[in-house]
């Protein structure tokens, strides 16, 4: 383990799969921006950079030193690294947890690695290029165009933020760290819960098949061993183990009891020595639908969400402390939910981990913002590109195993046309779709929130609907009854999306009232609708609309936006710094009461 007391964000950055020497390189590196991104004939790849930053903070930040919002098209990094003589013998991988948004890595002037996409990580393999004991120079570039077709979240491509898009983050912005392994060695394993068998089915890739090799998996909970098993290494890419539990040491992973086995991998050679080992961590709990109802271990949940965008004011989509990314959730479940919408971004890994240890329920989603690149007819407006498609598969593998999540979502509100042509967002929404469920069959899949759905029968509907009078809201959401719910459609009327089919439905935006009571006349702000005149209207209005939902027995859930303000955007539940602006109390008390969904289900004996 490296000696992390002087370095920001220090912790593990991939908590379930760990290994226990690594090296975190976070803190102080060379840097310089690249205005007309011609580095690499400047010689920038060859000589010392003329500023500096802290990673993993991004030069928008003022956390990095920096704070400059402007533009980045191109920037540069640079530090050296000392491979320590303990890791002599193995190889060592280089891991780079974000990078915004197009990255190149060199080591030794030497190139390791390339990846495109600001949200998922990258690893580069430095055997060959570092040996232990040896000081080596690692050199990245980051390319972040304004614009293009590109998958970037809430990041405004104006200079000034505006309306629900905020400031930009260019380069590194989580952590970056190093860790050896042996020349065989083990891969992130897949955890798939079964609760109908009791039992854990853990798929762990192995770096190379050799013969005689076994992996061996042990799982534990705080009375000690619960179950082990073997399988052979040296048949399959991809080794699968089988771990059924004792029915005396089943214990669900649930909100009200968010319990976590232990898991330890090893990879043993033909005399059964271990020659790699990771600990883990799995939650057994099952995500199934029912009708209209989304069940969690059998029992219908009503899903009381909120919108979290996963922005800090010095660290724009960089947490300043882990501690910061457990505070968040600890803040919505005072206010009254059980769980967020991830929203136009992929967060942190370290948040999962908490929501893990928390109960707290979360949809993954990807910030794919920046296909609408205009230009085009009204029918071909959004163009994603295959990278789209990537980058998404990346989060979803890497965020397989969380027994937090319970849903997966691709696209937000891609407003398009619904046209007799098949177009690129057509194509790119079905790849998302169907890449998702054949990655993960165990849990539902939304092919786009709000607009444009283009999956027919896809696993759940939705809608936005940021109307502010309850009485209105409560009509516009009434025809769930008859199978005829509120769909997003254009200015026009223009269909957006196929039909709705008879799956789950849920409101998954709503709210977003505006409210700051302390901001002075000039500020400039943004919200939904009119202002409340007091706090005591906001609350009437929160709880109309909450109440609207939650006496709508169809419903499985809701999204209220959201958890705080963002910038300019000021209708969170908290100010932007997380402090209190409202009775906080009175916005759970609304939402506590049992759903008509639950009731029904219940009083149906369900």
């Amino acid at each position: 383990m490296s000696d992390n007391s002087m370095i920001p964000r220090p912790e593990y950055p991939r908590p379930q799969f760990v290994r226990d020497e690594w090296q975190c390189l976070n803190g102080t590196w060379q840097f310089e921006r690249d205005a007309g991104d011609s580095g690499l004939e400047r010689g920038l790849l060859d000589r010392e950079l003329s500023g500096e930053i802290v990673v993993p903070f991004c030069p928008e930040a003022p956390l990095s030193g920096i704070g400059d919002p402007d533009f980045h098209e191109a920037v540069w990094y640079r530090r050296t690294v000392r491979v320590p003589q303990s890791w002599a013998g193995r190889r060592v991988l280089l891991h780079f947890q974000a990078v915004d948004h197009d990255a190149t890595v060199w080591v030794d002037g030497v190139e390791a690695g390339r990846h495109r996409g600001g949200f998922t990580p990258f690893s580069c393999d430095l055997a060959g290029s570092a040996d232990p004991g040896h000081t080596y120079t690692v050199v990245v570039r980051a390319r972040d165009p304004r614009s293009g077709s590109q998958a970037r979240g809430k990041q405004a491509t104006t200079y000034e933020g505006h309306g629900a898009r905020y400031g930009r983050t260019t380069g590194i912005w989580q952590t970056v760290w190093c860790e050896p392994v042996p020349a065989q060695h083990l891969g992130r394993p897949r955890i798939t819960p079964n609760v109908a068998a009791s039992a854990f089915r853990i798929t762990v890739p192995v770096s190379a098949a050799r013969s005689g090799h076994q992996v061996q998996v042990t799982v534990s909970d705080q009375d000690g061993e619960v179950a082990r098993a073997r399988a052979r290494a040296d048949l399959d890419l991809a080794p699968e183990v089988w771990l059924p539990l004792p029915q005396d040491r089943v214990r669900l992973w649930s909100p009200e009891d968010p319990h976590l086995y232990d898991v330890r991998i090893d990879l043993l050679d033909g005399g059964g020595i271990v020659i790699d080992t990771a600990a883990s961590y799995a939650g057994l709990r099952s995500v199934s639908i029912d009708g209209h109802a989304v069940l969690l271990n059998g029992e219908v949940r009503f899903q009381r969400l909120v919108l979290d965008q996963g922005y800090y004011p010095g660290g724009l989509m960089t947490a300043p402390s882990d501690e910061a990314l457990r505070h968040d959730i600890e803040l919505a479940v005072a206010a009254g939910f059980n769980g967020a919408r991830l929203h136009q971004k992929v967060f942190e890994e370290r948040y999962l981990y908490h929501a893990d240890r928390m109960g707290f329920l979360v949809w993954g989603e990807f910030g794919d913002w920046g296909a609408n690149t205009g230009g085009g007819p009204s029918w071909d407006n959004q163009r994603p590109t295959a990278s789209f498609v990537t980058q998404w598969l990346e989060a979803v593998e890497r965020d397989y195993s969380h027994p937090s999540i319970v849903g997966w979502c691709p696209l937000n509100e891609t407003f398009q046309k619904l046209h007799d042509r098949i177009t690129v967002l057509d194509d790119v929404t079905g790849g998302m779709y169907l890449a998702t469920k054949a990655t993960d069959p165990t849990r539902p899949v939304i092919d786009a929130s709000g607009y444009a759905h283009r999956v027919p029968g896809a696993d759940v509907y939705d809608s936005h609907c940021y109307e502010q009078d309850p009485e209105v809201f409560g009509k516009l959401m009434a025809g769930l009854a008859d199978g005829e719910p509120y769909v997003n459609a254009g200015p026009d009327g223009t269909a957006w999306s196929v039909p709705y089919q008879g799956q789950p439905y849920f409101c998954s935006e709503f709210g977003g009232i505006w409210w700051n009571p302390d901001a002075p006349p000039e500020e400039q702000s943004w919200g939904y609708g009119q202002r409340p005149a007091s706090e005591e209207e906001l609350q009437r209005r929160f709880a109309g609309l909450a109440g609207a939902l939650l006496d709508d027995p169809r419903m499985f859930g809701y999204c209220y936006t959201q958890l705080t303000d963002v910038y300019q955007e000021q209708n969170g539940i908290y100010r932007f710094d997380r402090s209190s602006k409202l009775d906080v109390a009175r916005i759970r008390a609304a939402q506590l009461r049992p759903a008509a969904i639950e009731r029904a289900r219940s009083e149906n004996g369900r």
